[in-house]
């Protein structure tokens, strides 16, 4: 990446252990799910403080393996944030229940308060999102669904790494399941693929069944009293394994994720610094406790004081080098969720209303002081010119 060229949004950081052991699977001969897959697995449980850790194609997978595994079926509801990529949502009606959504916070995460308007005898899943690594009031949320009879299950895409009142996100049995994201674009990456956590062996067995078509035996270690080929369905599953390909990425990825957290919290405080006294922009929240990991800098923009709309700033950002992003367009204004967003239960102005100003800056290992110093200067610079 030149110093003088265009500073994307996010560039993977992947190093040459990353690439040695990529090649060692290569020359192994064993390039799917095997014992890669299952040491990334063991380590990433150590690192989150979970007794049971499945690795998975994505995010998404764990999500979905997480309320199958939990029985979610038609009848049923989750409710959930709409300030989320869609995957949130569609985890819930592939599983045949209702998605309902819960209005945001002041901090952007999903308020308590309207959690609790919104539960109903059908409720069965509260679906907590942590935006961009900021964890959510678990507390509350917890205390909601001990009090309801509910479960609750995490989606982390954005989190991994974050800590809750000083510990690990996976590391509370309160929670049933926790999923995790390796995108490209997350705090580690193995290019697809994820993880999903739970302290219950149950359900941890229940969707490692699931996870490979609901067959009885791992593929690559299939040997019962009938003979290694042999192996039982157990019930209908899905395909979201992890190959030992990707866990091979995300061995080393997990082992520098402190130093990239690191990097990226020097990151922070540096834009903090710059724009904490432009009155046309507010820094992101941070929450209450140094847990915030930190997947994404949301700007938020005051545009009452601006005279240029988002869009409008985000394009001045691109024609001085700097690309940027929006995290998320919410859920409500997907043509695919009109039906959703016209149920009045789904109401979330506040969600809506904080769409319309909010800026993800670039923020990852290797963006480094001097384009750090870019981007600053670059957003300060349209923030001058947007107020005329």
């Amino acid at each position: 990446m030149n110093e003088d060229g265009f500073i994307p949004f996010h560039r993977p950081w992947i190093g040459q252990e990353e690439i040695d052991e990529v090649v060692a699977v290569l020359k192994s001969g064993w390039l799917t799910t095997g014992p890669r897959t299952r040491q990334f697995e063991e380590e990433f449980a150590r690192y989150v403080g979970a007794p049971h850790a499945l690795a998975v194609n994505s995010c998404t997978a764990g999500l979905h393996l997480a309320l199958a595994a939990l029985g979610v079926g038609p009848g049923d509801e989750v409710i959930t944030s709409p300030m989320t990529f869609c995957s949130t949502v569609h985890v819930i009606t592939h599983t045949g229940a209702t998605p309902v959504l819960a209005d945001i916070g002041e901090d952007g995460n999903i308020d308590p308060q309207s959690v609790e308007e919104r539960i109903t005898p059908r409720t069965r899943v509260l679906l907590p999102v942590h935006l961009a690594g900021l964890p959510c009031r678990m507390e509350q949320i917890w205390a909601l669904a001990e009090r309801h009879g509910l479960h609750v299950v995490e989606d982390a895409a954005h989190a991994v790494g974050a800590r809750y009142q000083l510990r690990m996100l996976g590391s509370d049995p309160r929670s049933a399941a926790v999923a995790f994201s390796f995108y490209a674009t997350k705090n580690i990456t193995t290019a697809e693929g994820g993880m999903v956590t739970s302290h219950n062996a149950a359900l941890a067995e229940g969707m490692r069944v699931l996870c490979l078509h609901g067959i009885s035996k791992d593929a690559w270690n299939r040997y019962t009293d009938k003979g290694s080929w042999y192996y039982e369905v157990l019930e209908p599953g899905f395909k979201y394994n992890l190959s030992d390909l990707h866990a091979a990425v995300g061995l080393h990825q997990l082992r520098k994720l402190e130093g990239f957290l690191a990097e990226r919290r020097k990151i922070v405080n540096y834009y903090n610094a710059r724009f904490r006294d432009d009155d046309a922009l507010e820094i992101p929240p941070d929450g209450a406790e140094p847990g915030h990991a930190w997947h994404l800098y949301v700007l938020r923009l005051r545009l009452e004081r601006l005279r240029i709309s988002r869009a409008r700033f985000i394009e001045e950002l691109k024609a001085r080098g700097i690309g940027a992003s929006v995290h998320f367009i919410p859920v409500p204004l997907h043509p695919a969720f009109r039906q959703l967003a016209a149920e009045p239960r789904n109401a979330c102005p506040r969600a809506l209303a904080l769409y319309e100003r909010i800026v993800s800056l670039p923020l990852y290992p290797g963006l480094g002081e001097r384009r750090a110093e870019r981007v600053a200067d670059a957003v300060l610079e349209v923030a001058a010119m947007g107020r005329g």
